[in-house]
């Protein structure tokens, strides 16, 4: 079941970070990177994103989430994230298309992750991503940003974000 998740309650702050911690650290040692941002992320730092979180729950327990910000019609996916005792169960894909269908108005998504993460990448391509470019953040990590045109069609979904 996917719900939105209060980010500013402390105990739903921490339920996130229990799982994107773990599944992070995958991240990190794909890129082998240690330093990524959601990596340094505390129950604080989650309360002051401003970012909506959802989050897909199996038998109450926080399995995975998504996280957005919508601004002039363009959707920033933040962080998408499975717990590792969870990947290859098609969560990151049901929190993925729940954001795309259940979303106020908006006419592109765009979202970025480590170059080196080829899952990743090989994920956001075969869901309607196309890499629009590369970042470097410094001499060993850069990002790819991706983005997908949603088109006009799509323009009467739920307003509930």
């Amino acid at each position: 079941m996917i719900k939105q998740i209060d980010i500013t309650n402390p105990k739903f702050a921490k339920d996130v970070l229990k799982v994107q911690i773990p599944s992070y650290i995958v991240e990190a040692e794909l890129i082998d990177f240690y330093e990524i941002p959601p990596l340094k992320d505390t129950i604080d730092s989650l309360q002051q994103s401003g970012e909506t979180f959802y989050g897909y729950y199996i038998s109450e327990e926080l399995s995975g989430a998504i996280s957005i910000k919508i601004e002039n019609s363009v959707m920033d996916i933040h962080r998408l994230f499975v717990h590792p005792n969870h990947f290859r169960k098609g969560i990151a894909k049901k929190l993925l298309d729940f954001i795309q269908t259940n979303g106020k108005e908006f006419e592109t998504i765009i979202v970025s992750t480590g170059s080196k993460n080829a899952p990743a990448i090989n994920f956001y391509q075969k869901n309607g991503f196309a890499k629009s470019s590369d970042m470097f953040v410094d001499e060993r990590l850069s990002l790819t940003i991706l983005e997908k045109k949603i088109n006009k069609g799509f323009s009467k979904r739920a307003a509930f974000l």
